[in-house]
């Protein structure tokens, strides 16, 4: 099977799309309304240029005791809360203006509502006050939330413009279950068109940048949720991930991500337009963090709220307490190459400065042989469009917006528009379990603990070019949970340059190590690496991610 076919319906309609156009304008309108003078970043702050790294900015307008909140991990953060020591009004305020300062550097907000996350914070200082209890585990913590997730009373678009003006009357019981905890809302952040891009562009407000360098993507699609996460303007966010949505954007911004076990987090009132794969890949709601902590923290605040009983398709399986593994008791293979697309320069410089320092650890390394990685990935586009991309055609058709560059060859996945009928959906669904039981034996019969790969073949791209998923939507089909982690290391055109010698295997190979043409287009992207468990094994895999990241980066 091939990975893309040709995607050859027409959606756009001009005439359509330019009644719309006010409605876009007033949304913007109100983004640019809610970013409030108090938390603004001076205009001569900006850079007009890209090509820049911004994460040094915000701090520049932050007083010791703001810059001290915002560098903390919520689960430093949280026991300062419990204890008296921060009020939730001080936590707040330090993020709003660092994530408002985040916002005018890389545009990675759809909505912000500053003044409804002070009123929050105030009675929730208010509770305190009055039973000296805090509300839940997340009490004072302001978390950001991607956009496509329903909120009450708020607009939910999921990236669509015929959704632009949209009020959704319920709330996405995740989300529901975080405000339960305590968290802080104030922002919402941005996705791309059909929420099926590994980067960020969307006809409503356009391109989020990277903050490593801003002439490079984010990723996708929880983009917005990557650029705030490097920029520290939240405790950590709510993202997605159906075929590589959550790591993609914690690889290419440098910061870590969760894609728990499918079913684990509910995705009940999610916004989207891709219902064709159904129950033959789902879509899995995680965190994107800033360590293993605070992602163990997020995790267990939700699931110890018992989503199952308001929602019947979340397996009742509660977040257990594990211990960190020793690091020399763990066999880790390390895929190289997957055998469709050869990672370039920085991402092997990265395998193997990991496999350096595990083994010098004391861990068991060996390497990890791809299976059959192009039938499944291109079985994965099948699932993704197995409804002939129907909803998407028809969402996109009903305001004629402009298709984007990256929208076409997502709806060209697999069977692409030619969708599939229930024969080869079965033979699908079989495929994927046949080698879920694969994958698993392979990792028993070798003793293999961890697998640690790329999160893709380079570090960040370049916006609107990304067309292979492999090395994070092998892992959806086969619902195997994977962190993503930094490793402290950064593209350096010195030490990095492009393989011109190398052959490719194929033109999709070709296509994606081409895009790493000049080492100096992607200087300072963070080098990430993605470690994969064993499905159900999540907070094992938490844990295991903590030890590793820890020697990786001594």
């Amino acid at each position: 099977m091939s990975l893309v076919t040709e995607f050859t319906k027409n959606t756009e309609d001009p005439l359509l799309f330019e009644t719309f156009k006010p409605k876009i304008q007033a949304y913007k309108n109100e983004l640019t309304a809610g970013i409030l003078d108090e938390y603004k970043l001076p205009e001569d702050m900006i850079p007009n240029k890209f090509g820049v790294d911004v994460t040094k900015i915000p701090p520049k307008v932050l007083s010791e005791n703001e810059l001290e909140i915002t560098e903390s991990t919520g689960t430093v953060l949280e026991k300062r809360l419990q204890a008296g020591e921060l009020t939730a009004v001080e936590v707040f305020e330090a993020f709003a203006k660092r994530a408002t300062a985040a916002h005018q550097l890389t545009n990675c907000a759809m909505q912000l509502f500053m003044k409804e996350g002070l009123e929050r914070a105030k009675s929730l200082d208010k509770y305190f006050q009055e039973t000296g209890k805090t509300v839940g585990p997340l009490h004072g913590l302001p978390v950001s939330l991607k956009e496509h997730y329903m909120y009450k009373g708020k607009v939910t678009n999921a990236g669509y413009v015929v959704w632009v003006d949209r009020i959704t009357n319920d709330w996405a019981l995740t989300v529901k279950l975080l405000l339960d905890a305590g968290a802080v809302f104030y922002i919402r952040t941005t996705e791309p068109q059909t929420i099926m891009h590994l980067c960020s562009n969307n006809n409503i407000i356009g391109l989020c940048r990277n903050p490593n360098n801003t002439s490079l993507t984010t990723g996708g699609s929880s983009s917005g949720e990557g650029a705030l996460a490097a920029m520290k303007g939240s405790v950590f966010g709510l993202g997605s991930d159906i075929g590589g949505s959550i790591r993609c954007p914690a690889a290419f911004c440098g910061v870590w991500g969760l894609r728990p076990t499918q079913k684990r987090l509910s995705m009940k009132n999610c916004a989207s337009a891709c219902t064709g794969e159904a129950e033959v890949v789902c879509c899995v709601l995680g965190p994107i963090a800033r360590s293993a902590d605070d992602i163990d923290l997020f995790m267990d605040s939700i699931i110890s709220q018992k989503p199952w009983e308001n929602d019947a398709t979340v397996i009742p399986l509660p977040w257990r307490k594990v211990q960190e593994p020793g690091i020399s008791t763990l066999t880790i293979a390390i895929c190289y190459d997957d055998g469709v697309v050869k990672p370039v320069t920085p991402i092997l410089r990265g395998l193997n400065y990991a496999r350096q320092k595990l083994v010098a650890a004391g861990v068991k390394v060996i390497e990890w042989k791809p299976i059959e990685v192009d039938e499944l990935v291109s079985a994965c586009g099948s699932m993704y469009n197995s409804d002939a991309c129907l909803d998407q055609i028809n969402a996109l058709a009903a305001s004629g917006e402009p298709l984007k560059k990256l929208s076409k060859v997502a709806l060209s996945f697999g069977c692409g528009e030619k969708g599939v009928d229930v024969t080869e959906y079965q033979r699908l669904a079989l495929l994927r379990d046949t080698y879920r039981n694969v994958y698993q034996d392979t990792m028993k019969k070798f003793g293999i603990d961890y697998i640690l790969s790329p999160a893709y073949v380079s570090v960040a791209a370049k916006p609107e070019t990304v067309h292979y998923w492999g090395y994070t939507n092998l892992w959806n089909i086969l619902d195997f949970p994977n962190v993503i982690f930094p490793t402290g290391l950064r593209c350096d055109p010195l030490v990095d340059p492009p393989d011109t010698s190398y052959k490719s295997r194929s033109d999709i190979e070709a296509y994606e190590r081409g895009l790493y043409d000049d080492a100096k287009k992607f200087e300072n992207a963070p080098i990430s690496l993605q470690l994969t468990g064993k499905r159900w094994f999540d907070e094992e895999l938490v844990k295991a991610a903590k030890v590793v990241e820890q020697e990786i980066t001594k």
